[in-house]
């Protein structure tokens, strides 16, 4: 735990380590950064303020999603005292030099360093992967390649026979049984395959064993005015040995259009039946998601048919699309419901920091792009506000962006300590988040088997092995070794 220091309460609530409305309660990191240091929890709270009153209305109001970033003048104490003091005119950084004090200068710098520690967690240790062993605070892991050689697997899931079902974002769709023996599944889509776009989730229908339906989302293509439009899509098909029969487009989110970013496109069944879906705001996030009359920047729930549940949240308002659950989602990647409660999450994308758990509430607003705890890729503020009344917080949110992809929850005894915890893969820092979870409360966070490169899906087997999909061309399958 933390060596004793009075700010730390402080500390934890601006946001650092770990960011949950609950986080005086959680565990955090075993040493106190070297910056925190040559802080005192009056100067702390001194520099914290400065740094909104000054830093903010450029750099944004969590500085810790500022710091996430390349210094081209250097970001050790001397160098960020003679950026604060002196200034870059010509760059459009301002001096303060008659504003602070030297020492509320060195208070600032050592602030900033605090957020600039933060980001260093997520170095990765090569020695690790090099050795397949991974060692946890609960369990020790070693990696079994189950699928190798590929282009990135997008999604999974898993037949009631165990056999693996992963798409190939290319646009293929693959059956790997339990011999590790892989064939192509001919049937799928035709795909749009450039930057986000492709073939991406799978999932079955909760009576598989007796239809053989499985669902397909994927970037649908359309070619007018010589121009390649795309859109979110999702395909209901028959599995019949390999090869995919009775195909036939559920959902659509329309209009077509040019970006190929932010689609979305998890899937999952909630305990009723329903399917929920992601669709995320395709970059458009000043009209998109906190409109009610088109269908990005949202979550979407039907029935397996299709058909819309009469208890949807906006059946019976006037230009409202009916399939919408929730909004103001920016780019949901993870979806899983909780197998206790029958709760659904999700995770999704932030800007430059701000990545987001949170709990799907029937009609709720999740605030993008009015409110967030993240910036805009090129160091602008989107909004100044992490709040409003009637929008929701997130149970989680990652400063800085982890790039959160699949996730699910454990279930099972083949890691006793981590049943029932929520695990979510990181594309941008490539391991394993765990979401301790009691209830349906984030009580605290472990970082799992790093320096994988981009982990895009996490996925539990009937036999209760969990398997991750690296986008290097991996999928494996996690074996607890005992301590």
């Amino acid at each position: 735990m933390f060596k004793t220091f009075g700010f730390i309460s402080a500390f934890v609530l601006a946001g650092f380590w770990f960011s949950t409305k609950n986080s005086k309660n959680i565990p955090l990191i075993n040493e106190v950064p070297e910056a925190i240091k040559n802080l005192t929890d009056t100067n702390f709270s001194r520099a914290m303020a400065n740094y909104t009153n000054y830093c903010g209305g450029c750099h944004g109001e969590k500085m810790d999603a500022f710091v996430d970033r390349q210094w081209k003048h250097g970001n050790n104490r001397n160098d960020l005292f003679k950026a604060i003091k002196y200034g870059y005119d010509n760059e459009g950084m301002p001096s303060y030099d008659t504003t602070f004090t030297d020492e509320e200068t060195y208070e600032l710098s050592d602030y900033i360093l605090t957020g600039i520690e933060n980001l260093k967690r997520y170095t990765p240790d090569k020695n690790v992967v090099k050795e397949n062993f991974f060692p946890s605070n609960d369990i020790n892991i070693r990696l079994d390649t189950i699928v190798k050689d590929i282009t990135v697997a997008w999604g999974m899931t898993f037949l009631p026979s165990g056999d693996l079902l992963f798409t190939e974002k290319s646009g293929k769709l693959f059956r790997v049984n339990k011999s590790k023996v892989k064939k192509q599944i001919t049937g799928v889509p035709e795909v749009l395959y450039a930057q986000q776009a492709g073939l991406m989730d799978i999932e079955l229908h909760p009576q598989f064993k007796k239809n053989n339906i499985i669902y397909l989302s994927y970037s649908a293509i359309k070619k007018i005015d010589g121009k390649n439009l795309s859109t979110t899509a999702i395909m209901k098909a028959v599995l019949k040995g390999n090869e995919l029969t009775e195909q036939k487009i559920i959902f659509e989110a329309l209009p077509y259009l040019s970006p190929t970013i932010h689609y979305g496109c998890r899937l999952e069944f909630d305990s009723k039946g329903f399917l929920y879906f992601t669709v995320g705001d395709r970059s458009n996030y000043k009209e998109h998601p906190q409109s009610l009359s088109n269908p990005f920047g949202k979550i979407h729930r039907v029935k397996d048919d299709s058909s819309i549940p009469i208890d949807n949240p906006f059946v019976n308002t006037p230009g409202a699309i009916s399939s919408i659950y929730t909004y103001g989602n920016r780019n949901p990647q993870g979806l899983a419901m909780q197998p206790v409660t029958g709760i659904m999450w999700e995770d999704e994308h932030g800007p430059r920091g701000g990545d987001e758990v949170n709990i799907i509430r029937k009609g709720k607003n999740y605030g993008w792009p009015v409110i967030s705890y993240g910036i805009d890729y090129n160091g602008t503020i989107i909004t100044n506000k992490t709040k409003m009344e009637g929008m929701e917080q997130p149970e989680l949110y990652w400063i800085p962006s982890i790039g959160p992809g699949g996730m699910t929850f454990v279930k099972g005894n083949k890691y006793p300590a981590w049943k029932g915890d929520l695990m979510a893969t990181s594309m941008r820092f490539g391991y394993l988040n765990r979401c301790k979870i009691k209830g349906d409360k984030i009580v605290g966070e472990e970082m799992l088997i790093k320096n994988m490169g981009r982990m895009r899906d996490v996925q539990q087997s009937p036999d209760g092995y969990l398997y991750i999909s690296v986008e290097k061309g991996y999928i494996f399958r996690l074996v607890p070794i005992k301590k």
